[in-house]
């Protein structure tokens, strides 16, 4: 048996979707999976920390000691929901194992769920935990950072005045290959953001990139004094060039083309405001492991986070923000008008 203490395929994770079929085939094994996951070194009970419980068939652990019961979900993304393990499994691994990522519709509809309403939920609760809590600062090559719009059409002037959503975005450029001279990126990062004044945009730089990095925007007069707070910066004024933004910036640009692309393809277009960080992020997470050929080490990485991620319920996520529920929609397939200026 090997010792080797990082996940191991097959021994802590299903390498493929054949064995991940033939793993879960129960919920009794699903729960076995996901206590041996938290509790790595048995049960321990939080109340008196005794080692000695038993299980009921409700699969509630009950302390020896002091007759606690404890259940494996409590304080986890799992905690209260209608889904049983097994769905709950079956969904992480299509929302990590997939490039494309998942609709709720789709969620829905593969596992044979009944309510849109607790499979939409079911998506944002794994969204929540895809994030991680202290993200690593992009610092390699040279950081793109720029801006792009994502939404419907709107009635005004397409470019920044555009009623649309603003998205910041940041990307690692690494070079360009020797032969095909295409640019090869490195990570990114995104955020929704609700204008583009130089405070917004610092506060962002500084949030996503590691102090000292190389920094290269446009000539915005909002992303002046860079410099000042710790980072290097790269100006090239886009009306000064001959070469077309995406050339000049062309991380950014792909990026951004990429999201759109998503955006229209898995969700059709539809999205709410408030919840377009979750979005994103959803895309980052998956972005950023895309090069990863073990897809069951990224499922591996989700359910570990979806165990140490609390509980949040319907109200956390949607009725908290309920001045923000107007919902985007962008243009159609196929339709003539086009979204305004993809800038990521």
């Amino acid at each position: 048996m090997s010792t080797d203490p990082r996940p191991q395929p097959q021994r802590d994770y299903p390498a493929n979707f054949t064995e991940f079929i033939d793993r879960f085939h129960s919920e009794a094994e699903a729960w076995s999976y996901l206590a041996q996951l938290r509790w790595p070194d048995g049960f321990s009970c939080p109340g008196c920390g005794s080692h000695d419980a038993w299980l009921t068939k409700r699969y509630l652990y009950v302390c020896a000691d002091c007759r606690r019961q404890t259940s494996l979900t409590v304080g986890t993304v799992f905690e209260g929901s209608r889904l049983t393990l097994r769905q709950w499994l079956h969904g992480i691994w299509l929302m990590a194992a997939d490039r494309r990522g998942l609709s709720a519709r789709g969620f829905q509809e593969t596992l044979g769920i009944k309510s849109y309403k607790t499979a939409w939920l079911a998506l944002h609760k794994i969204r929540r935990a895809m994030v991680r809590t202290s993200p690593d600062l992009l610092n390699q090559g040279v950081v793109e950072v720029d801006e792009f719009y994502v939404g419907g059409p709107s009635q005004g002037k397409p470019g920044r005045s555009t009623d649309k959503h603003i998205v910041l975005v940041a990307v690692e450029r690494l070079g360009y290959g020797r032969k095909s001279k295409r640019v090869k990126l490195g990570r990114c990062r995104m955020r929704f953001a609700e204008n583009t004044q130089r405070k917004t945009l610092h506060d962002f730089i500084s949030d996503v990139c590691e102090p000292g990095a190389i920094i290269h925007t446009d000539g915005k007069k909002e992303y002046q004094g860079i410099n000042g707070i710790g980072y290097k910066h790269i100006v090239t004024v886009m009306k000064d060039e001959d070469d077309p933004a995406h050339v000049e910036m062309p991380a950014c640009h792909r990026v951004a083309s990429l999201v759109k692309r998503w955006l229209l393809g898995t969700h059709h277009g539809g999205f709410a405001r408030q919840h377009l960080d979750a979005y994103l992020d959803e895309y980052t997470f998956r972005f950023n492991r895309r090069l990863s050929r073990d897809r069951g080490l990224i499922f591996f990485s989700v359910v570990r986070q979806c165990l140490n991620t609390r509980r949040s319920d319907y109200e956390a996520i949607v009725l908290s923000q309920r001045g923000l529920r107007g919902r985007v929609r962008g243009p159609a397939p196929g339709s003539k008008r086009q979204p305004s200026r993809a800038a990521d």
